[in-house]
């Protein structure tokens, strides 16, 4: 595994999202015992970064990291989220990150992760009800009290990004980035790369449609919240199968999985990009963090940007109202 700085973060070049083994997606939670072995393996093939939130449960999947990571604390680059409960009483998926609500989430994060510091705490969604620079400076104390080692943004616009900066330095900035979703290219990228941010980019195989194994709406579970999702909807969802039956073409001529080749494109993009593909399976953590090794040709890369966008958005109505860009 090839190591990487976000700033001052060293990192593996591909890290561990843990949502889907307690929220989200079609058989989270059901089997905690195959998501603390993969927790396992990622360690064993040298994965650092791992990636959860106080929101995915809520709380439990925090817990179950805990709980993998029991003895190995300190092998990892652990990374939480926060402002999507409001701990004073509106409770989860409302967003919140004044500055006596940062105190309380982190407090809550550090004692289920069982670990008295945070290596990158990230506002998961930037709150409208409160400036960013309040919400900066909060988590700046918390690095001068030791509790967090740096910050991050997450699905954070240029303005934002600039404003929080100039607060506290920002070591990452977590968007959805993959090959069918691009949108931090035009204006997100260019300012963490002038400010020396990095990109962690969340869902980097398409929320598994990239895989090549997404073939039917059917396949998703009542509570997977790609149901619904305008992409995996209707004849979005047909026209998105074209795109992934093009990654499979390159990645058969690659000798590699569409997976593999997703991820080796993402990384192909710069060396200050640390995908966060999830899994709950030994076999897929395994798979994904071979791409590393990964060398996609020139012509391979050409094809791979030149495929059009994707169809449909890449969440509801409601969701996208929680995104700048």
């Amino acid at each position: 595994m090839k190591y990487i700085r976000l700033r001052d973060l060293e990192v593996s070049r591909i890290g561990l999202g843990a949502m889907g083994m307690s929220h989200g997606y079609t058989g989270a939670g059901t089997d905690d015992a195959e998501s603390v072995r993969t927790v396992h393996r990622a360690l064993e093939l040298g994965v650092t970064l791992i990636d959860t939130a106080e929101i995915y449960g809520p709380y439990t999947n925090e817990e179950l990291l805990a709980r993998a990571l029991k003895g190995r604390r300190d092998q990892v680059v652990l990374a939480t989220k926060f402002g999507m409960i409001a701990h004073s009483g509106a409770g989860a998926w409302h967003p919140d990150s004044s500055p006596a609500n940062v105190r309380t989430a982190v407090e809550g994060s550090l004692k289920r992760l069982g670990t008295d510091h945070i290596d990158l705490y990230y506002q998961h969604r930037v709150d409208p009800d409160t400036p960013i620079e309040e919400t900066a400076g909060a988590v700046g104390e918390l690095v001068a009290e030791g509790k967090v080692r740096a910050f991050g943004l997450s699905e954070a616009g240029p303005d934002t990004i600039r404003r929080a900066h100039a607060v506290h330095p920002v070591t990452a900035v977590q968007s959805e980035y993959s090959l069918w979703t691009r949108g931090v290219e035009a204006q997100v990228l260019p300012v963490l790369r002038e400010l020396n941010i990095g990109l962690v980019p969340f869902s980097p195989l398409g929320r598994g449609f990239l895989t090549g194994t997404v073939r039917d709406e059917a396949d998703f579970a009542e509570g997977d919240f790609r149901r619904g999702n305008p992409r995996f909807s209707g004849e979005n969802f047909r026209r998105n199968l074209r795109l992934a039956d093009e990654v499979q073409a390159v990645a058969a001529q690659a000798g590699a999985t569409s997976a593999q080749v997703a991820l080796a494109w993402l990384l192909a993009q710069g060396d200050d990009i640390a995908p966060i593909p999830g899994t709950k399976r030994v076999s897929r953590v395994e798979e994904n963090t071979a791409a590393d090794g990964i060398e996609l040709t020139t012509e391979q890369i050409g094809r791979l940007s030149g495929l059009p966008p994707a169809a449909g958005e890449t969440h509801t109505e409601a969701g996208l109202r929680m995104l700048e860009r």
